[in-house]
């Protein structure tokens, strides 16, 4: 049982330490979806709770129109926390602002066929 207990703490701390939050984001789309699908992110605050926002992303979608839906969802979602703006009509860029702590985004799901993303810090 101890055993088990301290690899379970071990686990936890390398999970930390793996996270690398940032307090700037870049999301990098390419390519069209070629069917109907969802984006979903997990947006993760350090020390806080994550939270996911999804996208819905309609069929035949460019590069474009995808980071203008996923930069508009994060707006809705988050208000005032981040700064998002897109960036070269394919970008979005996600800054935290004034005393939000950094923060971590992965993507969850990509169901939106054709639509690649890169995520990376800034």
């Amino acid at each position: 049982m101890l055993q088990l207990a301290g690899l379970l703490a071990i686990v936890a701390i390398a999970a930390t330490a793996i996270a690398r939050p940032s307090n700037k984001w870049r999301l990098e789309f390419a390519g069209k979806s070629k069917v109907a699908g969802e984006i979903e992110l997990s947006v993760t605050p350090q020390g806080g709770i994550a939270t996911s926002v999804v996208v819905v992303v309609p069929a035949r979608s460019g590069e474009n129109a995808t980071a203008r839906l996923v930069s508009d969802s994060l707006k809705a979602t988050f208000g005032d926390v981040y700064h998002v703006e897109v960036d070269d009509g394919e970008d979005v860029l996600v800054k935290a602002r004034g005393g939000a702590p950094d923060f971590e985004v992965v993507t969850i799901r990509n169901t939106a066929e054709g639509i690649r993303l890169g995520i990376d810090r800034e």
